[in-house]
């Protein structure tokens, strides 16, 4: 582990997970059987409930960190985490139906160790349980009836319309030979910040939490997405297949615009004119022009972002947006315990990669 790093609570952040999980379960397996077959099994299987075939499974179905972050939420207005429980399955559903849609159109084949749903079950089937999730996500919320349900879906309605909103931008930037960094961390807090900060401000509001509170959890939250990006950007080109489910190179397969790419082509310096030079060659390319790159033509971009600066830029915005999530939890009142183990949440998320 780099020196500089936080030092981790793993006993105490596999524990919140872990609960987060456990409670959180039930219910979101409760909400996806009221869809419609096929749906429902190919919801299933996309959680890891199941196998292409239909056979209970034991599959990865994530995290749970924001599951935990909602149930942490609740404690921090002073509510049991039971009453964060809708929040967090709310939430967990509008993340899913990202995953849903995010993988066809990145053409992306695997996630947590095995074949994507269009991959398995075909696009239509993949667009249509997202669009279910969703919506199922605001029922999940407004079923309960009461003032501050009505405020949470309110809430994640917002983060969910940023959430696509980073999408498009991240689409948009696919194409671009230039991006800023500015534009790129504007669209990493769309696609990631906002749900992120949606769920660590949920379960205080089914709580009874004022706005001023909920708020401040959500800049938390924010910028603790920021830092969450940051570093899936860093696994996204350097990751270890074995423990990211994706190929190797994976970001620079998609030719995304992330932060280490934006940052080095903002660097100056012989390598970075270098990179400039060949990401914009790779910009006129087809899509199965950049399949058939080698594995060395993907190392040899990625040594180039390195050299001029962006992997280590990266990892030292991830630690700026770590800090700066933790500053915020000293503006606002709450249990000492639920800000240790909210803190707990945020060093795990940045040493994630090591």
């Amino acid at each position: 582990m780099n020196p500089a790093s936080p030092a981790i609570d793993t006993e105490s952040v596999t524990a919140l997970l872990e609960r987060g999980r456990t409670l959180a379960t039930p219910v979101l397996r409760a909400a996806v059987g009221r869809l419609a077959p096929p749906m429902d099994t190919v919801a299933a299987y996309h959680f890891g409930w199941i196998d292409a075939e239909g056979h209970p499974t034991a599959g990865d179905s994530g995290k749970a960190v924001r599951p935990a972050l909602a149930l942490l939420s609740a404690e921090a207005a002073g509510a049991a985490p039971e009453v964060g429980i809708p929040g967090a399955v709310a939430v967990e559903l509008v993340h899913n139906f990202s995953l849903l849609h995010d993988d066809l159109m990145d053409g992306d084949e695997q996630r947590r160790h095995r074949d994507t749903v269009w991959k398995v079950h075909g696009p239509a089937q993949a667009i249509l349980v997202g669009d279910a999730l969703f919506a199922l996500a605001n029922e999940i919320l407004l079923e309960l009836g009461t003032v501050d349900a009505g405020r949470a879906t309110r809430r994640l309605t917002q983060a969910s319309r940023k959430l696509i909103d980073g999408q498009a931008q991240d689409i948009s930037y696919e194409h671009r030979e230039r991006v800023t960094v500015e534009e790129c961390l504007e669209m990493e807090g769309n696609k990631t910040g906002a749900l992120l900060a949606c769920a660590v401000s949920i379960g205080a509001v089914l709580g009874g939490a004022d706005d001023r509170m909920a708020d401040t959890l959500e800049k938390y939250g924010h910028h603790l997405g920021l830092a969450f990006q940051a570093i899936d950007d860093l696994l996204g080109i350097w990751g270890d297949p074995d423990a990211t489910g994706k190929q190797t190179w994976s970001d620079l397969r998609q030719r995304k615009k992330s932060l280490p790419v934006v940052a080095a082509l903002a660097a100056g310096g012989e390598a970075s004119e270098r990179l400039a030079r060949i990401l914009a060659a790779d910009a006129k390319k087809s899509e199965s022009e950049i399949a058939d790159f080698t594995e060395e033509e993907f190392a040899s971009r990625a040594a180039l972002i390195e050299e001029a600066g962006g992997r280590e830029w990266t990892s030292q915005e991830a630690r700026r947006q770590h800090t700066t999530a933790i500053a915020a939890l000293d503006e606002i009142e709450m249990p000492q315990k639920v800000r240790a183990q909210l803190v707990a949440l945020a060093d795990f998320v940045v040493v994630r990669q090591r």
